[in-house]
């Protein structure tokens, strides 16, 4: 029988930089394409090989984190993505995902960092998951309506505004203007600042 094959752009150790998980090491396996198209996405989802089901948990097995970050891209749209899930289960990995939030994540997840995308909004109106373990929203303009119309759509443990990082500058003041507009009314959730700690520390 032929093993699954799965679109690779990168399979690397390093540590994460953003969220909640901020300084986790871990496993990136980034996957090739997306459903969306952002203007100001930085990776190349579109440059990839194919790998093999085998081939993928050997390269990740030549590192020594324990957990696995599957990003993109977008990973949900990968065909066959639970039988690697399952494979990579099996060897006793906790799983995380980064996922726009568009479309369904598969069980064997164990936690959601969901990154809705304000100029995909209608989108969104139409359809999105329920529930994630934190939510990271970019503010690549105003988003503070769409962030509150995620909230309510989207239950998480954790919210997070994260600056527009365009060739190196990030948009930190316009960030913190809505994260406090966001937090000046009362509600459930209360949002936090997250920025791509490891660019500023030259990490990959």
């Amino acid at each position: 029988m032929t093993e699954p094959q799965y679109r690779i752009v990168e399979i690397f150790q390093s540590m994460q930089g953003e969220g909640y998980n901020s300084g986790m090491a871990a496993v990136f396996i980034r996957f090739g394409k997306c459903n969306l198209a952002c203007s100001w996405c930085d990776t190349d989802y579109l440059r990839f090989n194919t790998m093999s089901l085998s081939a993928v948990v050997q390269q990740v097995q030549n590192h020594t984190a324990a957990n696995i970050i599957i990003t993109g891209g977008e990973p949900t749209i990968q065909p066959q993505l639970e039988t690697l899930l399952d494979a990579l289960k099996a060897c006793g990995y906790y799983l995380c995902i980064e996922t726009n939030g568009l479309m369904p994540v598969p069980a064997q997840i164990d936690y959601i960092a969901a990154s809705p995308k304000a100029c995909y909004a209608a989108k969104y109106a139409a359809q999105c998951i329920e529930h994630a373990d934190e939510v990271r929203i970019v503010a690549d303009g105003d988003v503070t309506a769409f962030a509150r119309s995620m909230a309510a759509r989207i239950r998480a443990r954790h919210y997070y505004l994260s600056p527009l990082d365009t060739e190196g500058s990030m948009n930190i003041g316009h960030t913190l203007q809505q994260l406090g507009a966001l937090n000046q009314q009362p509600a459930p959730e209360h949002w936090q600042l997250s920025v791509q700690a490891h660019k500023w520390a030259g990490i990959e």
